[in-house]
């Protein structure tokens, strides 16, 4: 029998009260929610006074490191120190963070993905969560922390921008309220979002205009793609490509959009988007990635041509919401 979500987060506040130092990561390539939710988080640990710091695989996004504590974050490939236990903020194992030095810690997994798997000691599931945001926001009220505003900017900025700017699917009531009282708590909605939708680089938009040359439109499904020489010549960086994919589905009559980015290695990073009828998370699960059921990624082999027939005839078989 499943147990109930409230349960479970009792079962964490009690594995915090039982240890004192905590390392606190997320995914390698850390979106607003990763990063939100982990700044966030260790401010709640250590608002219950515990040891606590974020250490991350990949450095913080450029568009996110004006948020609160950002500067506080480790960049690094091991986890290293006496930390007793580690909090896993939107992983489906260990390895998603790409950091060594995990394994022999006591591990909380905090995660609100449909394709969210047990793999910690404890963890804390819950696919109906709009973010995992959402769910540190739980933490900390059940825990009695006080929120400041710099835990409610770094939440409310997670909870935006993994709702799409609170567009995506299963966006509802719910979300709304939440946003409420973040910005009760002291969350600027119009200095959160200009850091992130109108800070953006020279060499995005270069690349952006390289990858609109490659545009196609197969019935209810758009794509494009950028190559690695291509990125050279823009020199754009690996954040430059986040959000690109929106600009597919913002076509009318597309109702599934996919960007493909070539790595170094002659693989493709596959970023998908939905306007709600079709689950890419399912389509992102069978090549072994995974993520919402409107925003999902995986990755592909190349050649290019390879990788788009796979992805495009995946989301051709249309899996649909439930």
């Amino acid at each position: 029998m499943e147990r109930k979500h409230s349960d479970v987060l009792e079962d964490v506040l009690r594995q915090i009260g039982q240890h004192e130092r905590f390392v606190l990561t997320s995914h390698a390539r850390p979106d607003g929610d990763a990063v939100g939710s982990a700044l966030a988080c260790c401010q709640v640990l250590r608002a219950m006074g515990k040891h606590a710091d974020v250490v991350l695989h990949d450095p913080v996004p450029r568009i996110y490191r004006s948020l609160p504590f950002a500067d506080e974050v480790v960049h690094a490939d091991r986890v290293t120190g006496s930390y007793e236990a580690a909090i896993i903020l939107e992983c489906d194992s260990i390895h998603r963070t790409r950091l060594e030095g995990l394994e022999n810690r006591f591990l909380i997994s905090i995660d609100h993905h449909v394709s969210g798997r047990p793999f910690a000691h404890v963890n804390w599931i819950d696919p109906h969560a709009v973010a995992t945001a959402e769910m540190v926001f739980r933490l900390a009220r059940q825990a009695a922390v006080k929120f400041s505003p710099e835990i409610a900017t770094c939440l409310y900025t997670a909870l935006m921008t993994d709702t799409g700017s609170f567009m995506f699917q299963g966006t509802n009531d719910s979300t709304f309220a939440l946003a409420r009282e973040l910005v009760l708590a002291g969350a600027d909605p119009a200095h959160c979002a200009r850091g992130i939708y109108f800070a953006h680089s020279e060499a995005k938009l270069r690349l952006l205009g390289e990858a609109l040359r490659s545009l196609r439109i197969e019935g209810h499904i758009g794509y494009f793609w950028v190559t690695q020489k291509q990125m050279e010549r823009c020199n754009a960086i690996e954040e430059d490509c986040e959000g690109l994919v929106n600009y597919v589905l913002s076509i009318g009559g597309v109702e599934a959009a996919a960007f493909l980015r070539e790595l170094p290695d002659g693989r493709y990073r596959v970023s998908l988007r939905s306007k709600g009828k079709l689950d890419v998370a399912r389509v992102a699960e069978s090549f072994g990635g995974g993520g919402h059921e409107c925003a999902s990624g995986c990755s592909l082999d190349g050649p290019l041509a390879d990788a788009v027939r796979q992805i495009i005839l995946q989301l051709g078989r249309g899996p649909s919401v439930q």
